[in-house]
């Protein structure tokens, strides 16, 4: 590549030849445009789709992602022991990226047609309520399959402290790449990019756009079909087959997921993924309404969306910069507070504010918060492997499938208690989509949208800020933990002075005999 190619590979931190390190990176992570990118037409249009189109009030909306939302916290831990102990040529986990694509592409489209079910119902909505369950139920175990086995591949396949965090800029651009492409499909499929029924003229969705939302499903599930399984077929991942699984208790299922919380640095990992996740749960399954109802701005939300897209991305690049001279949660503290700034911001859009200073208020405050939670969302993602093998040094096994299964958690679980509880909340307030002006709407239907849209998730924000800086592990306390895990392995002794040992019981959160590393049995 020349000196000044050689250059910009040392800043990056690639230490092969780019193509050497791109390839596989890239084999891997294209799964994330399905895994990462399938889930943003949800969270910013179903909930809505469901109330506009369909005609259920944002309770019974929010009811059926509940519901769902449950069936995943028994769902996920068990996909992840499964994963964990699965014997094939292929890996531990890779085989599941085929097995979960096809289904995960019918449960795609589900989530956007009742197949005429909706056409011929009247008052009693229970039918369709439990047809929408069903595609969401099924949506989510096929996600299930797929993103647990994923997640949990990344430490064996990049065991390194910093190459991790290479992978995952990769998985980054590949997520973008899915936002925005199902961004752009979406506005095709609903008529173009200012989101106006051909039919109606309203700016707003109506039954007379089951059709459109039918195209979405279908041409998205196209999209998102063939990523996980070219990820599948391209990752290589050492055979299984000679594993050793203890023997299955399923009984004891509920112990091993308790098991985890004994790492203190996993308690910071949860606390810091769930008040993200509630934060942006709050804000996009609020977005649809708040633009109909607050800012009579829908007529933008598509193209604003694409916006918000590319400033996330584009703070990609220096969270990757900043991990790699800073550490792993530098960019969560520089750039969380522009995160919240962009919050913030909505609180001033009112009724009566002037349209040319809402477009600008709406504009900046999308890119601020978007660019801003690349920060924190970075941080999430990139100290979950490393929590990974804090787990073995307690426990004395690798036991990703079953850390990774709180990732998973994470995206789908929280999301979809908070569709119920921003559904809940604007059904308390009194909000009603059928009431489509803002001026229409009451003054607490108005601060209900401000609170779910623009408070609450600031807020949560905030403590996921506190979180971020309360984060204990570094790069140097990742490599002292890979080499007494490697001397334990391969001598049973592990030679380490006080001050070490005492840093590594601080991150782990367990005194060093009453765990595997200092214990002469694996502590179970």
């Amino acid at each position: 590549m020349g000196k000044f190619g050689d250059k910009i590979l040392n800043i990056l931190g690639v230490e092969s030849k780019l193509g050497e390190f791109l390839r596989p990176a890239a084999n891997y992570t294209c799964a994330s445009i399905t895994l990462g990118g399938a889930g943003y037409p949800i969270g910013q249009f179903h909930q809505q789709y469901l109330a506009y189109v369909e005609k259920l009030d944002t309770r019974q909306a929010g009811l059926i992602s509940l519901i769902n939302g449950v069936w995943d916290a028994f769902n996920d831990p068990i996909m992840g022991i499964i994963t964990d102990r699965t014997k094939s040529r292929y890996g531990r986990h890779r085989p599941y990226l085929l097995f979960g694509a096809i289904p995960f592409a019918i449960a795609y489209i589900m989530r956007w047609t009742s197949f005429g079910l909706s056409a011929g119902v009247g008052a009693d909505k229970t039918g369709l309520i439990l047809y929408y369950l069903i595609a969401a139920i099924f949506y989510s175990m096929s996600y299930t399959v797929m993103s647990i086995p994923y997640v949990s591949m990344l430490p064996t396949i990049a065991p390194q402290y910093f190459m991790r965090t290479q992978y995952k800029l990769v998985e980054y651009m590949m997520n973008s790449v899915g936002q925005v492409s199902s961004y752009i499909f979406t506005a095709l499929a609903l008529s173009g990019f200012n989101v106006r029924t051909a039919l109606t003229g309203l700016p707003t969705p109506s039954a007379d756009d089951r059709g459109r939302y039918m195209m979405v499903g279908l041409i998205l599930a196209a999209w998102f079909l063939w990523p996980p399984m070219l990820s599948a077929i391209k990752t290589k991942e050492p055979s299984s087959l000679g594993q050793v699984n203890e023997p299955v208790n399923w009984r004891s299922l509920f112990r091993e997921y308790a098991l985890v919380f004994k790492n203190r640095s996993f308690r910071q990992y949860f606390l810091i993924s769930l008040f993200f996740s509630m934060s942006r749960g709050f804000y996009s399954q609020t977005d649809q309404y708040f633009m109909v109802s607050v800012a009579d701005m829908y007529k933008y939300f598509i193209s604003l969306n694409i916006v918000a897209g590319i400033s996330e991305f584009m703070g990609s690049p220096l969270n990757y910069l900043l991990v790699r001279y800073k550490g792993k949660t530098f960019c969560g503290k520089l750039l969380g507070p522009l995160m919240v700034m962009g919050l913030i911001l909505n609180v001033f859009i009112g009724v009566d504010t002037a349209p040319k200073i809402k477009t600008a208020i709406i504009f900046v405050s999308a890119i601020l918060y978007n660019f801003g939670f690349s920060g924190p969302g970075f941080v999430d993602d990139n100290i979950q492997p490393d929590v990974t093998d804090v787990d073995e040094l307690i426990t004395g096994r690798r036991r990703e499938g079953v850390v990774s299964t709180f990732s998973n958690l994470f995206r789908k679980t929280v999301s979809s208690v908070m569709s119920y509880i921003v559904g809940a909340s604007l059904k308390r307030f009194g909000y009603d989509p059928e009431v489509k002006l803002p001026s229409e709407q009451s003054p607490l239907t108005i601060l209900g949208l401000k609170l779910d849209f623009a408070v609450f998730p600031s807020a949560l924000a905030l403590l996921c800020l506190i979180e971020i800086w309360l984060y204990t592990m570094t790069k140097k306390d990742h490599e002292k933990i890979k080499e007494v895990i490697r001397q334990k392995r391969e001598t049973g002794r592990v030679e380490i002075d006080e001050l070490e040992k005492k840093r590594i019981e601080r991150i782990a959160g367990q005194k060093w005999e009453d765990m595997w590393i200092g214990s002469p049995e694996p502590v179970t």
